[in-house]
């Protein structure tokens, strides 16, 4: 019996290795069809949340955070999808990535509400919070146009599971929406310190609101019955054109971006790290992985030739010097033009991402080293579950 047992072990151990290698390595297009890659997925849907780094269409131009008003207008989704779709950026996201790799269609946006939501929905709202609205309004601090907060994103996920039956967290309705899901949390709070810039609220106090906020969101999750579970830290945000134009010229770290930015969004994640361990211990049945965003963009700017890049703090779609950015004439402006050669920028329209550095981020959460535990550890527990 020893014996036997062993030879089985090793045969699902060698299947499983060989399903993960399989997923994680191929990056297929957007299907909305039941195929023969159906039998071989780890997990039937994602659901995703976040702001505009994850936001696949919630948002457009008159609805969209403040500054960033033509996301709709050509040269957004030039690159991949050849028109705009309401993302910000020249193409994919991380979260498109991650669902090609795990051979799942692009997730439609929850505000589509004819759209195929089989395999899948993404409630993350460009310009969102983690704070609540209200303590932005109560401060004065609502000159953004988007008042949709990380709550506001757990509101629209449980319309979506009555949507769907799922009342009971035992019945079938339930166990079908949980059991085989993705919860992929995408980076959020980067707007949070940046509606406060200038006032008298303090970075102290916007860390500490918002990761209660995040907290009591990530439990909400899981006491709901998520089981697997992704949450993207914060990026460096001091490297971005942004910061590097507002902020003054001798502050700045060992990578050349704004030092005080960088500081604040690791002591951001440094709390975070810390809450997700307690929520690991307070749900033993979930695996909750914290994909290291901070340290991804780091990685990059320390060596942006390594991954193909030539500018690393310029935007391609944007006008103005030193950093191709200006606060009241973005992407998309008819006046503006974006780079022949999106894919040397690490930067795309000056707080978000090009496709190319999308898919580097993507890589190394998935394949990489920068998830703990890493995302194949992820795969791996899901695959052996019965």
């Amino acid at each position: 019996m020893a014996t036997l047992f062993s030879t089985h072990s090793s045969s699902q151990n060698i299947l499983i290795t060989f399903t993960i290698i399989f997923l994680t390595s191929s990056l297929l297009p957007s299907s909305s069809g039941i195929t023969e890659t159906d039998q071989r997925r780890p997990f039937k849907k994602i659901y995703a949340f976040g702001d505009s780094f994850t936001d696949t269409g919630n948002t457009g131009s008159l609805t969209g955070p403040n500054g960033f008003v033509h996301v709709s207008n050509p040269p957004y989704g030039t690159t991949f999808f050849h028109h705009p779709t309401n993302r910000y950026s020249d193409g994919r996201l991380v979260i498109d990535f991650v669902a090609q790799s795990l051979s799942l269609p692009f997730l439609p946006p929850y505000r589509n509400r004819k759209a195929n939501r089989t395999y899948g929905v993404n409630f993350a709202v460009a310009g969102s919070t983690v704070i609540n609205h209200a303590f932005f309004v109560k401060n004065n601090l609502s000159l953004d146009i988007t008042p949709e907060s990380i709550q506001t994103q757990m509101m629209w996920f449980d319309k979506y599971l009555e949507s769907e039956g799922c009342k009971d967290p035992e019945s079938d309705q339930c166990k079908e929406a949980f059991d085989d899901a993705l919860f992929w949390v995408g980076e959020i709070g980067v707007n949070d310190y940046a509606y406060t810039l200038g006032s008298t609220v303090s970075g102290d106090t916007i860390r500490k609101l918002a990761i209660n906020s995040f907290t009591e969101f990530l439990q909400g999750l899981l006491k709901k019955g998520a089981k697997y579970v992704v949450v993207e830290a914060l990026p460096t945000t001091g490297c971005l054109p942004l910061a590097m134009t507002l902020a003054p010229s001798d502050d700045r770290d060992d990578i050349g971006c704004v030092k005080s930015v960088n500081n604040q969004s690791n002591a951001h994640n440094l709390v975070l790290q810390s809450k997700v361990s307690d929520l690991r211990q307070q749900f033993p049945q979930a695996i909750i992985v914290y994909a290291d965003y901070w340290n991804a963009y780091r990685t990059v700017m320390q060596s942006p030739e390594k991954y193909g890049f030539k500018e690393s703090f310029k935007a391609c779609c944007g006008t103005g010097e030193p950093y191709n950015f200006e606060v009241f004439n973005t992407c998309g402006n008819p006046s503006v033009t974006a780079c022949s050669n999106p894919a040397q920028y690490i930067n795309w329209d000056g707080v978000h991402l090009t496709e190319a550095m999308y898919k580097v981020v993507a890589n190394m959460f998935i394949d990489g080293n920068l998830c703990n535990p890493p995302f194949k550890t992820l795969l791996e527990r899901k695959l052996r579950q019965p």
